[in-house]
Order: structure tokens, then C-alpha cells, then sequence
């Protein structure tokens, strides 16, 4: 039994929430394909990537996360650090400027800084390109809202504790 039959109420032309609350206005079949596409982009990676994602799985740039294909809006990162909101692209001789401007003009919308790395610079200065993620990363923090249901410790909680009646003791260590 799939969810739309349980749900009454799920419309398949109805755009979800999707997108970590920014709400990117795409149906489900577009997400659908989408995650799909990104899905056999992770099976079947390019030679270039297989290299980059060596150097980046496993938090070793500096203890940072990165995905891999990515699913952001209408569009596939190829990697993204959400930490950081950046997003690294890995550009072979068959990319679109014009498009890729665009596309990178979008993403910044959200907040994302993209950085865009040639299939040759990765095979032969892998080393240098993990540089210049670090470069990229460095002193950029996620402008996404904050988690909306924060831990009690801070300010507001000896307010929130006279409000509620209720006494709260918080230890750290």
C-alpha cells in the first residue's frame, strides 16, 4: 500500500514541502525524478568524481560532511557541504556557461556559494582542488534558519521556565 492511499487527503499536483523548509514549488513527479536521476548519478560517477569524493567522503576536509548528487531545488549539485552551504561542481568540456551562470545565480538565492572545478584539475591536481574547497569553506557558516526546535540551554529559558511553571537544571559536561 503506497502512501497516497493511505493519505485522503496527498494530491500528486500539489507541491510538497520540500527542500529543508525553503519550499522549492516542485511537484512530486519532479522531485520523484529528480532523486532518481541523482540516485543512478551516484551509481555510476565519473572518473573525476570517484577521485574528488575520495578526498572529501569521511569528513576529511577540515571535519566537514559533503554529499554526493545532491538533490537542491530543480537542480543536482554534484557535491554540497550543508555545514557551509557549498556546493562544488565538477565541469567537464561539455558545460553551458550561460546556463551554469544562471543556475549558479538560483542557487545563491538559497544561500549557496558554488565552486566550479575542471575534470582536468581534479585528475591531475586533486590536491590543489581540495585547496581551494578549503579556501572556499573557510569562514562561511550555513544561512539557513536554525533548527526550529532549539535545545533549552540559552537566553529565554528562565522565561520560558516562569511561563511553564516548571524548574529546569542544565549541566553541561
Amino acid at each position: 500500500m503506497s502512501f497516497a492511499e493511505l493519505d485522503k487527503g496527498w494530491r500528486p499536483e500539489a507541491p510538497p514541502l520540500q527542500g529543508r523548509g525553503l519550499g522549492w514549488g516542485l511537484s512530486v513527479e519532479q522531485i520523484r525524478w529528480l532523486q532518481e536521476r541523482a540516485h543512478e548519478m551516484r551509481r555510476n560517477p565519473t572518473e573525476p568524481e570517484k577521485r574528488l569524493w575520495r578526498n572529501l567522503s569521511g569528513n576529511q576536509v577540515d571535519g566537514l560532511k559533503f554529499r554526493r548528487q545532491e538533490v537542491i531545488g530543480p537542480y543536482i549539485a554534484d557535491f554540497m557541504c550543508p555545514a557551509r552551504s557549498l556546493i562544488v561542481e565538477v565541469d567537464g568540456d561539455t558545460h553551458d556557461e550561460a546556463k551554469d551562470r544562471l543556475r549558479d545565480d538560483v542557487l545563491a538565492q538559497f544561500g549557496f556559494l558554488v565552486l566550479r572545478v575542471a575534470n582536468a584539475d581534479v585528475m591531475t591536481n586533486a590536491e590543489g582542488v581540495v585547496g581551494a574547497i578549503r579556501y572556499a569553506a573557510s569562514g562561511r557558516s550555513s544561512p539557513h534558519n536554525p533548527h526550529p526546535n532549539p535545545s533549552p540551554e540559552g537566553e529565554g529559558l528562565k522565561e520560558a521556565q516562569k511561563l511553564l511553571g516548571i524548574s529546569l537544571e542544565v549541566s553541561v559536561g
